[in-house]
């Protein structure tokens, strides 16, 4: 199979376009952000990158606290409209109909309307060129409660969580595989 080369970009995909809230005290705010991840499970961490120049970029800096919310394509307007706007014009959550819910361990609100939501503060923050990154230990996480069984088993598959892959979006779907599947003994009949 014959592959085209480009020069070098940012082309990993798919990617979360996940909502982050973010507050200084006085004034709170969503952004979309397609550059974050997991850094590590024990302690739990996490990054987003943010260019200097957005708004929330200050008031992340200044709280050293944030919220990944997990977006449901049900709200992808919603997604999109955060990423394009900036909260120096507008208040996000009163355009795009969200509820502004408290978090626990953050003074960030959460967004409601998401099925799940990371508590995080920051440890560190690394210039990186056109971002910065803004390292968090992840302090809490938040699922809406519609997603866990009565055995307590958190099940992701039904929130439609959202995707991004080159200026797209994507509603996530069929499940094809899980973890270690493939070196799994076949149970005998």
């Amino acid at each position: 199979m014959a592959k085209t080369t480009w020069k070098a970009s940012a082309l990993l995909a798919p990617v979360p376009p996940v909502l982050i809230s973010c507050a200084d005290g006085e004034r709170d705010n969503l952004i979309t952000v397609a550059w974050t991840g997991t850094l590590n499970s024990d302690p739990p961490k996490t990054y987003i990158s943010i260019r200097r120049e957005r708004y929330s970029y200050d008031l992340i800096e200044k709280s050293r606290e944030f919220v990944i919310n997990l977006p449901s394509a049900h709200i992808i307007r919603s997604i999109d409209f955060c990423g394009v706007r900036s909260g120096r014009d507008v208040d996000k959550f009163e355009v795009c109909s969200l509820t502004r819910e408290r978090a626990s361990q953050v003074g960030c609100p959460m967004v409601a309307e998401s099925p799940v939501s990371i508590e995080c503060r920051v440890t560190d923050v690394l210039p990186l060129g056109s971002h910065d990154m803004f390292l968090a230990d992840i302090v809490a996480v938040n699922v809406d409660e519609r997603y866990i069984d009565e055995k307590g088993k958190f099940h992701i598959e039904k929130c439609a969580l959202a995707a991004y892959a080159h200026g797209q979006y994507f509603a996530l779907g069929k499940k094809i595989g899980s973890f270690g599947y493939s070196v799994r003994k076949k149970q005998k009949k």
